[in-house]
């Protein structure tokens, strides 16, 4: 076959001149982004968080501590796998998660009541961790929030004056009766 005399060029978008990305941020890409609803994120935190304390009652009688850092670590995933619309949702979940895990590490004694007391004493000697928990999963959410305002207002300075004014609805007045 002959060859054609027409030839194509092909053109990446992002180039490759660009700054290498670090060896942290290539690492942190190949975890899997999944995207969870504020339900989702809720039922997340709290299997995980039911799971973990029950290990850590299991495994190492209970011990704060440990419960506490496994805390930290899902209220971050918590927060950073949650959707963009539903971002309010993890600091709310995280520590409801958190109260539902305890139930596990706290000292019980006999009956219903006993159980209770430890979740009590247990939320209440622990509240350091749950606090901590908690503004990690609101600190993520918050700069995730932020970012996604930046990236919204950068698209809209990108378009041209007249698409801006089309990208917004016009509400019209509604007619007023006689």
């Amino acid at each position: 076959m002959a060859p054609s005399a027409e030839s194509a060029t092909v053109y990446r978008a992002g180039g490759g001149e660009g700054r290498p990305m670090p060896p942290l941020v290539r690492a942190l890409r190949r975890f899997p982004d999944p995207r969870l609803t504020g339900l989702g994120s809720g039922l997340f935190a709290a299997a995980s968080m039911l799971v973990l304390g029950f290990l850590d009652g299991l495994l190492f009688g209970g011990a704060v501590a440990v419960y506490g850092v496994f805390f930290v670590l899902v209220s971050g995933l918590t927060a950073g796998w949650v959707r963009k619309a539903d971002l309010v949702t993890a600091p709310v979940a995280v520590p409801i998660a958190f109260a539902l895990g305890a139930f596990f590490v706290g000292d019980g004694g006999d009956g219903i009541s006993g159980h209770l007391a430890g979740l009590v004493t247990t939320l209440a000697t622990s509240a350091g961790w749950l606090y901590g928990g908690t503004l990690v999963a609101a600190l993520v959410a918050a700069v995730r929030k932020v970012r996604l305002m930046a990236r919204r207002r950068a698209a809209a300075a990108q378009r041209p004056a007249g698409q801006q004014e089309q990208a917004r609805p016009q509400k019209t007045p509604k007619p007023r009766r006689a």
